[in-house]
């Protein structure tokens, strides 16, 4: 792994595969690590005859961290714009597509495929609205076109994702737990030693709870880019579970209908799955190559 200077920060990154193959861009979610993004996923798609990147956001990981706003502050800004209330955020969704540019241009890329889940999905899309020159492909996963209002997640999930992060490891790892419990969908089999694991890495490589908060408000004051989409020329794949009590499928279905050309793919039974090749995300994996390989 390499930490960089990129768009003003630290950003803690890894690669897999050939560096002069066409670079694929993974982009994880709210709170999420770089490691988020399996290893297994990474190199199957490398030996497919790709370069593929993945990083931590700002604010999680091992790259920068923001200061600045309390837990309770972070609280009650969140509260307001759940209000419809106007606040000012420490930074935005297009400042974090500027640090997948800047991350890009201290590994010399000039273009790749972007792909991005949830809040990477929007981080995505904007990369690709703002840079539509280095986009090869644009792969869209479990987000929206940016009007939170118009896809809210289950009133559970909303109750859930507002309760504290605790601090400590053991109530850390159950709370992850319960998490991705109540957000996987009803297809498969939930592989709890997968999940539990995953937490334990995730503890033991870095905890920024704060962070997560500052995410979410700028995913929470995130702008409406269904209008700007309807412009996008770039070939986009768009990939939502159908039993997602986060990022409800109508939000996936709005960000294929906004993109001309896009291709939808829905998984039955699937929710919110964070990427595990024993779960749904084989086919993912799958489809992605075979999406990428069409758009080079």
């Amino acid at each position: 792994m390499t930490s960089v200077k990129a768009n003003g920060i630290q950003i803690e990154s890894d690669t897999f595969g050939d560096p002069s193959s066409p670079a694929l861009l993974l982009i994880m979610g709210l709170g999420g690590q770089l490691i988020y993004w399996q290893d297994e996923f990474c190199q199957q798609i490398a030996d497919s005859g790709y370069h593929v990147i993945r990083y931590d956001n700002r604010d999680t990981g091992l790259s920068t961290k923001f200061e600045g706003l309390s837990t309770e502050e972070i609280m009650e800004k969140i509260g307001a714009l759940f209000m419809g209330q106007e606040v000012s955020v420490p930074y935005t969704i297009e400042d974090m597509a500027g640090d997948a540019v800047g991350l890009l241009d201290v590994l010399n890329i000039d273009k790749a495929h972007i792909c991005g889940m949830s809040m990477g999905g929007f981080i995505a899309q904007t990369f690709a609205l703002k840079n539509p020159s280095r986009t090869l492909s644009l792969t869209s996963i479990y987000s929206t076109p940016g009007n939170r209002s118009q896809y809210p997640p289950t009133q559970e999930v909303k109750e859930a994702m507002m309760e504290p992060i605790p601090s400590e490891r053991g109530p850390y790892i159950d709370y992850m737990l319960k998490f991705f419990k109540l957000t996987f969908g009803s297809g498969l089999s939930f592989d709890e030693d997968f999940y539990k694991t995953l937490s334990e890495k995730a503890y033991d490589r870095s905890l920024c709870s704060e962070g997560t908060g500052r995410q979410y408000l700028a995913i929470m004051s995130q702008k409406d880019r269904t209008s700007e989409l309807g412009e996008l020329n770039v070939p986009s794949l768009i990939i939502h579970g159908d039993a997602d009590p986060l990022v409800p499928l109508a939000g996936g279905q709005a960000t294929a209908d906004a993109i001309p050309g896009a291709e939808l793919m829905i998984v039955k039974g699937m929710g919110h799955v964070i990427p595990n090749l024993n779960a749904y995300w084989s086919d993912i994996k799958d489809a992605i190559i075979e999406h990428v390989g069409k758009a080079a």
